[in-house]
């Protein structure tokens, strides 16, 4: 068995050929240069013809996207914020289309819907049957797979965890990402920074070595691990916050392993014993202790490799 899959993200599309046990047999790459609405579907499209053209490559039996947004499973429509033109961006058919055939499966989910089927696939929790990643870049959300199987609600927007309700009391500094993602995501993090030291005129650490404005979250994890008081303080917060929303995560759906990936986790990756007990005060006593958190094994590829899976399992078994 051969299929595709395919990873978009904000700057390329990477795409591989993947037998039936994840070794990739041809594997391709485009740069989106700016490209917008049907010159990112001819893209993948592109690559997806190179892919089944290719003389090491036959008999490809399904083909797997994974898209940085909400895919509408009911209507195979996707909208990806950072692509101009996919508000309701009819992908499966276009693809669909352009192969052809029916007899080739076409699947389309989400990225951390795919960053969770990779790491089972092939990273940290293979094989598990219960699985949370927590991927945490620009902003926040969470790939969940119970009993074998992907959630994804009413409406396709399961894992939107930036929006947990964390902190108290309310404010409307929540209201462009939620509360999660305001405190504890790359840009929270950076945007807590820049607010703190917006109040310390006087302050003199290494993160005043650029304007408030141009602290970055790499910046903050830098002057942390020169022992500066205010990265100190902002992920300080940030532990605290990743500690409570694993800990309401696990509470409600005991997983076996809760992963945590993305940009963040990354140069936070040396932080995820502090948030395992950071947890443990909010948890669930029995599933925080048969629960294992960890980093991906996988970062970079997760998503990748998630869509291979996606095209194995709903070509064994479609929805």
């Amino acid at each position: 068995m051969a299929v595709i899959g395919i990873d978009l993200g904000g700057t390329k599309v990477a795409a591989a050929v993947f037998d039936s046990v994840g070794n990739i047999l041809a594997k391709e790459v485009k740069l989106l240069n700016g490209a917008q609405g049907e010159e990112v579907g001819q893209l993948i499209i592109d690559v997806i013809r190179m892919l089944m053209s290719s003389t090491s490559v036959c008999g490809i039996e399904a083909i797997g996207v994974c898209v940085p947004g909400i895919v509408y499973s009911k209507k195979g429509t996707v909208w990806a914020p950072n692509i101009p033109g996919w508000n309701d961006f009819p992908l499966k058919r276009i693809i669909e289309n352009a192969i052809g055939t029916t007899q080739i499966t076409v699947s389309i989910e989400s990225d951390r819907t795919c960053y969770v089927l990779g790491e089972v696939w092939k990273g940290g929790a293979k094989g598990c049957q219960n699985v949370i990643y927590l991927a945490v870049g620009t902003g926040i959300g969470a790939g969940i797979l119970i009993d074998g199987r992907v959630l994804h609600g009413h409406s396709d927007i399961v894992g939107a965890t930036g929006w947990m309700a964390l902190q108290n009391p309310y404010s409307d500094d929540y209201i462009p990402c939620g509360c999660f993602e305001h405190f504890a995501s790359g840009n929270g993090i950076a945007l807590q920074a820049q607010k703190i030291l917006c109040g310390k005129p006087d302050y003199d650490g290494p993160l005043a070595l650029k304007t408030v404005k141009e602290i970055t979250c790499k910046d903050v994890f830098a002057a942390y691990e020169q022992g500066d008081v205010i990265s100190r303080q902002v992920l300080d917060k940030a532990i605290e916050m990743w500690g409570m929303g694993a800990a309401n995560l696990v509470s409600l759906l005991n997983p076996e392993k809760f992963v945590f990936g993305g940009g963040v986790f990354g140069p936070a990756k040396k932080l995820i014993q502090r948030i395992y007990e950071e947890a443990c005060k909010w948890g669930q006593p029995i599933s925080m202790k048969q629960v294992q958190f960890m980093a991906s094994e996988i970062d970079g590829e997760a998503a990748l490799y998630g869509a291979g899976y996606l095209a194995i399992r709903e070509s064994n078994n479609p929805r």
